[in-house]
């Protein structure tokens, strides 16, 4: 890796691999350190020396990266003003944390709810006659087949089989399709997407693409966020229900508004033009008891909610199948399976895969990427690509991958964590039950 950055640095591209170098790096100290003090604190209940050691390692990482390029969001100042933890993530400078503790922030999103700030993400619009069929080359899902207004979770595909991203697709009417593509990904699923774009054109097709990068997007998440969002639009939230889309003004600004979200909680996010997102954030802060929420929450609430982050449960190279997302794959696509890479989906879909990923309850200490998932025997079959203490279950989860055999719910395995092996059990997930606003 340190002989690649020299490569690149050379091509004038140094500070790039950088920034990213310090985003995994942030990521990969986050878990660790937070799991090895602060989470294995929580057990014997002392809350206090959790919140002092997580305080004590941000504080080292942000000085540690502070003289890095990132990028920020068009909050950024309003983030500081708040007293958030700002670190960095996919290039940007993020919130982690603000004044609650990340399992404090944890909780209260689930009982009331939360405001988070994804603008580092990237949203995109594909327009023209040909904008569905152009989507449905490159993803597995049916989006013609999506009532207008409406979405699905789908995974834009590489040639290989495997996942280069996962996003949810809206089909705003028959030549309009909306997603938001991970910030990690956005110049690899750019660079992808517009390679066959450029294909399509040539062709004679009509589609085009559009970059939001002059909006913001915001996750408005939990119990109380229909609540709080439906005082500041005319439009009747209720009949509203999971994965649909509307162009709605919010305090007469007009925002993108898709009712899901990362969290297994009922929820928005919110694209709006940059320079009203102070006045919305604000305004929904002061129309109900929702509270700012950072990274941290955000990362606790999906594993409890049992979905993927790319580049620890899903990457090129693991197919839907094997990461329990075939689901995904609509079954009016699976006989043609005419999409990039379906050549291998629909051989493995005849022929099973060799892993899967699973949900675990561990004990002992947290589970954390890498670690080693043994079958009762002691030998290796798989690995953990994310986990941690759950704040609401009060209990160590995990999700990761493991042989083909071991993925039946209910199964005893073992997880080996800093040498030491402790009992595991294979469990459905979500962890939490969803609690999405359906009809």
């Amino acid at each position: 890796e340190r002989r690649r950055i020299i490569f690149l640095r050379s091509r004038g591209e140094g500070k790039r691999e950088r920034a990213r170098m310090a985003s995994l790096a942030l990521l990969k100290w986050t878990t660790r350190s937070v799991s090895r003090h602060a989470r294995a604190l929580v057990g014997a209940g002392a809350r206090a020396a959790e919140l002092r050691a997580v305080n004590v390692g941000l504080e080292k990482t942000q000085r540690r990266f502070a003289s890095t390029d990132l990028l920020k969001t068009v909050l950024y100042d309003f983030h500081v003003g708040k007293g958030a933890k700002m670190v960095p993530f996919a290039g940007y400078a993020m919130p982690i944390q603000y004044q609650d503790s990340i399992m404090d922030s944890t909780t209260y999103c689930r009982e009331q709810g939360s405001i988070f700030d994804v603008s580092h993400m990237l949203g995109i619009t594909l327009t023209g006659k040909d904008a569905v069929p152009f989507i449905e080359s490159l993803v597995v899902s049916d989006i013609g087949a999506l009532e207008d207004g409406t979405g699905c979770l789908s995974i834009l595909m590489n040639p290989q089989g495997g996942a280069i991203d996962d996003t949810v697709i809206t089909k705003i009417d028959g030549e309009r399709v909306y997603f938001v593509v991970n910030a990690g990904n956005r110049e690899k699923d750019l660079k992808h997407i517009n390679a066959h774009l450029s294909e399509w054109k040539a062709s004679g097709k009509d589609v085009s693409l559009t970059t939001h990068e002059d909006r913001a997007l915001l996750a408005v998440q939990g119990p109380e966020a229909a609540n709080t969002l439906q005082k500041l639009v005319d439009i009747d939230l209720s009949k509203m229900y999971f994965s649909h889309f509307t162009v709605s003004p919010i305090k007469g600004i007009e925002s993108f508004i898709t009712r899901t979200g990362y969290t297994g909680e009922d929820g928005f996010e919110i694209s709006i033009p940059n320079d009203g997102a102070l006045e919305i954030i604000e305004a929904l802060l002061a129309s109900g008891p929702l509270k700012l929420a950072g990274l941290g929450a955000r990362d606790s609430l999906r594993l409890e909610a049992g979905l993927c982050l790319y580049g620890n449960d899903l990457d090129d190279t693991l197919s839907p199948i094997e990461a329990g997302l075939t689901w995904t794959i609509s079954k009016s696509r699976r006989e043609a399976c005419n999409f990039v890479g379906g050549d291998v989906i629909k051989q493995q879909l005849a022929d099973g895969v060799g892993i899967r990923r699973v949900g675990l309850i561990c004990k002992g200490a947290p589970a954390r990427g890498g670690s080693k998932i043994l079958n009762l025997e002691g030998e290796e079959i798989g690995h953990v690509t994310s986990g941690g203490f759950s704040p609401c279950l009060k209990k160590n989860i995990a999700m990761g991958y493991v042989k083909k055999g071991n993925q039946k719910s209910g199964t005893e395995l073992k997880v080996e964590v800093r040498k030491r092996v402790s009992d595991a059990v294979v469990t459905k997930m979500p962890f939490v039950p969803a609690k999405y606003h359906r009809p």
